[in-house]
């Protein structure tokens, strides 16, 4: 069952279960050791957190995660303190940073320097036979660490499957971060009108996260009238239009880092949603609630895309991606496809309490002007789903 937002949250706890995830996974797959650098993944294993979208392009931090023994964090040039406290951490040094950027042409040879410092620390604390998990790196620093007589493997497997299923205590972070967005979803909601660019509507919600705690929104999909048909068409400065329809999707990561994504559709008014309008609305809104009512602990992909709800062949061309998808500190393992995308796209595996995922419906295709946009975030239990995103749907839409 998720807490309430006001039921406090044990942080050493939170990242003592992280971290023994990734271990156990680690452990399940003969892994030795991981060499982390997505900034996320170094997050979910230690609490550190360092100018995230920054580190996510340039290679300026990383962790070194032994399956029994130290964890290092290896942090960007002046932030070493930022990691002060945390239990998870057995040492901060300082970081080499193996980037075109950093290094100009002398970039090969801090590569090479980069892995003699990684195979130095591997040979010291787990040897040199056992298989070490990486992450993304330059493809020169990767060939180094190779021809240090290092085994690599993919982290990116046990990485995955740990976040997959939640703690009770990052279900806390998770209804924080839900509870906040949804707050700035209705101060943004609020604000709609006919004349205000998607741009500034957009800023609206923005604010509202940040001011809440919240870290960043991973995109930019607040769209309307013409641009929310087909999706993925960002946020402009075009100008909301009379009785036009406002597509979004929040994909905010919020506080304490975890995050919140669900989707809504509204109408700018002045007048009623006309009958299209309504039409497109009604049936996503069946499609996301057919496809909830299907999730159960125990159900394969494969299961689940076979009794998922039937895309009309009208709105096949512009269907969402994906029918659902994990969600916890970003969007994650698992996808769930497509009836007429599993074959092509889809893998199997099977649907397990504590994991959590994001219902996803988009409706529009070539014939219709305008898209609808839904999406909803549940829980997975022992016995079904709990609905984690409370944020209404639009009723005049329903009408």
């Amino acid at each position: 069952m998720l807490p309430s937002e006001d039921t406090p949250i044990d942080f050493v706890a939170l990242r003592a279960y992280r971290l023994g995830r990734l271990r156990a996974e680690m452990a399940a797959r003969s892994i030795g050791a991981c060499v982390l650098t997505d900034p996320v993944n170094i997050r979910y294993a230690t609490g550190a957190r360092n100018m995230q979208i920054f580190t996510a392009r340039n290679p300026a931090r990383y962790l070194f995660v032994a399956v029994n023994g130290p964890v290092i964090l290896y942090e960007f040039t002046g932030a070493l303190h930022l990691a002060d406290g945390l239990e998870t951490i057995t040492e901060v040094r300082h970081a080499t940073t193996a980037s075109f950027v950093a290094a100009g042409e002398g970039i090969a040879e801090v590569e090479k320097a980069w892995a003699a410092q990684i195979a130095s620390l591997v040979r010291e604390t787990i040897g040199a036979r056992a298989p070490v998990g990486l992450e993304r790196v330059n493809a020169g620093a990767a060939l180094a660490l190779a021809a240090e007589g290092i085994q690599i493997v993919d982290a990116q497997e046990p990485v995955e499957r740990a976040r997959a299923i939640k703690g009770s205590e990052e279900l806390g972070c998770q209804v924080a971060s839900m509870r906040a967005t949804e707050r700035a979803m209705a101060a943004m909601e609020a604000e709609i009108r006919p004349g205000l660019t998607e741009n500034e509507l957009w800023s609206v919600f923005h604010q509202k996260v940040i001011a809440q705690g919240g870290d960043y929104i991973e995109t930019r999909l607040l769209s309307s009238g013409r641009n929310t048909n087909p999706w993925f068409q960002e946020t402009s400065d075009k100008v909301i239009g009379v009785n036009e329809l406002i597509a979004f999707d929040t994909d905010v990561v919020g506080c304490h880092g975890y995050y919140a994504d669900f989707s809504r559709t509204f109408h700018a008014g002045p007048d009623a949603p006309g009958v299209a309008q309504r039409e497109l609305y009604r049936i996503a809104h069946e499609q996301v609630h057919h496809n909830m009512g299907i999730v159960e602990p125990g159900l394969t992909f494969a299961e689940y895309s076979e009794r998922a709800w039937d895309l009309p062949e009208r709105f096949a061309a512009h269907r969402y991606y994906l029918s659902s998808h994990g969600v916890g500190m970003t969007g994650e393992y698992p996808y769930l496809y497509h009836a007429q995308d599993f074959t092509s796209f889809g893998y199997d595996g099977v649907i397990e309490p504590g994991m959590t995922l994001c219902v996803e419906s988009f409706i529009g295709g070539p014939g219709t002007t305008e898209g609808v946009k839904l999406e909803q975030q549940v829980l997975v239990t022992d016995s079904g789903t709990e609905l984690m995103s409370l944020y209404p749907f639009d009723e005049s839409l329903l009408a």
